[in-house]
């Protein structure tokens, strides 16, 4: 009996090892997780500046697209809940990115994204590096069309 218990547990250890179990990374598969992992960041950090994405990727495209992405993506509304709020009249980064959203479009947008990054503790830099995992992500959920349409309001 022990001979055997112990060819089970070998077993099993060798299924997960080649990926014929469950997998460690499936442990942990949410937008969140993945950032905080990929990024090193928190997850307030991850939070905030993923729904600031998607927020303003919504500028970007009409409701009936935005509608799509919040489909496949359920916890777009939540995360876009957890931006924090701008205080856009202070310093020089609140002030460009106030004068503009004046002129509308994807450059606002994209500003906007910087200010908020920088009230999450992170540089401006880190949007070019959230946007590639929330692409995969979206790639993943809600497949080509889903992807697409982010990726095109994000450009």
């Amino acid at each position: 009996m022990f001979k055997s218990f112990k060819t089970v547990i070998f077993s099993l250890c060798c299924m997960v090892v080649w990926g014929m179990g469950p997998s460690v990374y499936a442990m942990n598969t949410d937008l969140v997780g993945l950032l905080t992992q990929s990024l090193n960041v928190t997850p307030a950090q991850a939070e905030g500046g993923a729904g600031a994405i998607f927020k303003a990727a919504s500028e970007n495209m009409g409701a009936e697209d935005f509608a799509k992405v919040s489909d496949a993506l359920p916890e777009v509304p939540s995360l876009m809940a957890s931006i924090p709020s701008s205080d856009s009249g202070s310093g020089t980064l609140g002030s460009l990115s106030s004068a503009l959203s004046k002129s509308g479009g994807s450059v606002s947008s994209l500003a906007g994204l910087a200010s908020t990054f920088s009230q999450l503790g992170m540089g401006g830099d880190m949007v070019q590096q959230f946007i590639p995992v929330i692409l995969n992500y979206a790639q993943d959920k809600g497949g080509d069309l889903v992807s697409n349409l982010l990726q095109a309001a994000l450009q």
